[in-house]
């Protein structure tokens, strides 16, 4: 109710305030639910497309790729006492886990120490990654800075597991906090590279990233791989957001 002995300027700020920052949120997260009900999967002749792309240019770069992939194993052989590769559950397009395979650039418990690791920001994300991970051995930081580390995911893509271009594939525990809008980001592919690895890598978590791994979806086309997969090229060789 109006109060007739406030100041009409006063009045209306008033009312501008009762629109708290968690209404705020709240009528976001809506607004980005209601967007991700209109998207769809790709057409079988995107998937077609997509999948006759990914062959060819896999198999042309792991044909250039062995050697630095040789050198990086040795390397990983002769720092630290463990296995050369990684394999980590993920889930992957429509949900289905799967397991991902990198070079180690960890110490070799370093999964069951991520409890250790992880912090929550101010609005209660979970922050699963850092610049100054402590688990993270001499040569998986330079490996992770070059993104040396992810080359094993090329037979992630032989084997159709995961696209060259795609939303990253995440960690199952992540997944069961995701809101059921987020979900949408497995009717494609997950990819080695995309649209947010792009955008910022590491600098924000892909969970934190949603909307623009939903805007690749809705935009998609094998163009915008091509664009993505140029763009990611910079990214690595100058090593931004990458830890």
């Amino acid at each position: 109710m109006l109060n007739l002995y406030m100041p009409l300027d006063l009045y209306l700020r008033s009312m501008v305030t009762t629109v708290t920052k968690p209404k705020l949120q709240k009528i976001a997260a809506a607004r980005q639910e209601r967007a991700s009900l209109m998207l769809s999967g790709l057409t079988p002749s995107q998937r077609a497309m997509k999948r006759a792309m990914d062959i060819v240019l896999t198999v042309i770069i792991l044909t250039m790729a062995l050697p630095i992939m040789a050198i990086v194993a040795l390397a990983i052989k002769l720092d630290s006492p463990g296995p050369i590769l990684f394999k980590q559950r993920r889930v992957g397009e429509g949900g289905k886990l799967f397991y991902v395979y990198k070079f180690r650039s960890m110490v070799v418990n370093a999964e069951a120490l991520q409890v250790q690791v992880n912090k929550t920001d101010e609005h209660g994300n979970v922050i699963h990654k850092s610049k100054h991970d402590p688990r993270i051995t001499r040569v998986g930081r330079i490996i992770r800075k070059l993104s040396l580390d992810e080359f094993p995911q090329f037979f992630n893509v032989l084997e159709g597991t995961m696209s060259l271009v795609g939303p990253r594939p995440e960690l199952p525990w992540l997944v069961e906090q995701y809101q059921p809008w987020q979900r949408k980001r497995f009717l494609v592919p997950q990819g080695i590279t995309g649209w947010w690895q792009v955008n910022g890598r590491s600098e924000k978590p892909c969970h934190l990233c949603t909307e623009q791994d939903l805007w690749y979806i809705e935009h998609y086309s094998l163009w915008l791989d091509l664009i993505v997969l140029f763009k990611t090229i910079p990214a690595a060789l100058t090593g931004k957001g990458a830890f």
